[in-house]
């Protein structure tokens, strides 16, 4: 059924242990359209300045995205500039945001987009994904949105609406806990899920992700890879892979957010091997299902079978 991107488009400038680059493609709704547009059909609303180049355009398209709803104001792109630990790649200190155009930027939905059935609210302030719900001419089958600590901080009481909105929303872990007040990952999920979200994905770097969806919970590894390049976008990459999955199969059952959950880890896993989306932007099939297939190889192991049964050592030492 396709699935409409709503977040930002724009530059980086990164510097990993790995590389670095100046001014290369960033924005939460370039990873997560490019990532779910392997899967399904895509469309993008999004702004960005006068200075974007077009081959930049060009490259969502080429990936099938449509790119209609990308608007162009004059002005700057949306920049951000970070540096990742020499230590722990997870680790990043931001050095620089610049809304730019973002700023003045207020989604205008086509009559088409407003009909959409699956809608992915990537991360920008709550307030614009709240306007973006607004205008819906019905509630999409699945809603499912992304956020920060940046806005946990901000924008609270927007972001609290947006929860209580949507089926799916995704945070880091430390995001989940900020948001919920509460040190344990597990009540934190739960608090959130309270309030309204059906799913709450906890995204975990390295550690993979923990999918929280009602009363079922689903641990997802992530990839083991050895060289990490630029984590920027793995989490939108994630969530693109995610929704894609699901918008194209309309599998909400708990299965179905499982696979969800590991094409996710796939995608993921394929944008931390280059800075920007110079991997996750030329994957062919192969490449999926190859990955996909180590995973199930990764997770899978032999319960007990019949009249097998766990080794168990008593007090007095008998077996």
């Amino acid at each position: 059924m396709g699935v409409l991107v709503v977040g930002s488009v724009g530059y980086d400038t990164v510097w990993t242990p790995m590389a670095s680059g100046k001014d290369v493609r960033g924005g939460s709704a370039t990873f997560s359209s490019i990532s779910a547009s392997y899967m399904t059909q895509v469309s993008i609303v999004a702004v960005v300045g006068d200075d974007f180049l077009q081959n930049h355009v060009g490259l969502l398209q080429g990936h099938g995205v449509d790119t209609s709803g990308l608007e162009v104001s004059p002005g700057k792109t949306f920049r951000w500039t970070g540096r990742y630990g020499a230590e722990d790649v997870n680790s990043r200190d931001t050095l620089e945001t610049q809304l730019n155009v973002l700023a003045e930027f207020n989604p205008t939905l086509t009559p088409e987009q407003r009909r959409q059935d699956c809608l992915f609210l990537a991360n920008i302030d709550p307030e614009l994904q709240l306007q973006v719900l607004e205008q819906m001419d019905r509630r999409p089958k699945l809603v499912a949105a992304d956020t920060m600590n940046f806005w946990i901080e901000g924008k609270r009481d927007a972001l609290a609406k947006v929860i209580e909105a949507v089926d799916i929303i995704f945070m880091d872990e430390d995001e989940v806990r900020l948001y919920a007040q509460e040190p344990n990952l597990v009540k934190a999920a739960r608090i959130i899920h309270d309030q309204g979200a059906k799913a709450v994905i906890a995204k975990r770097g390295e550690h993979g992700v923990l999918l929280f969806n009602q009363d079922m919970a689903f641990a997802a590894p992530a990839f083991p890879l050895d060289r990490v390049v630029d984590p920027t976008g793995a989490g939108d990459s994630f969530a693109g892979g995610f929704m894609g999955y699901l918008a194209e199969t309309g599998d909400t059952t708990p299965g179905g957010f499982r696979r969800a959950a590991i094409l996710g880890s796939v995608m993921g896993s394929f944008a931390v091997e280059s800075l920007s989306v110079e991997r996750l932007g030329g994957l062919a099939y192969q490449d999926l299902k190859g990955r996909f297939d180590a995973f199930v190889g990764l997770t899978t192991f032999n319960g007990l079978g019949p009249g097998e049964s766990l080794p168990w050592r008593n007090k007095d030492g008998k077996l």
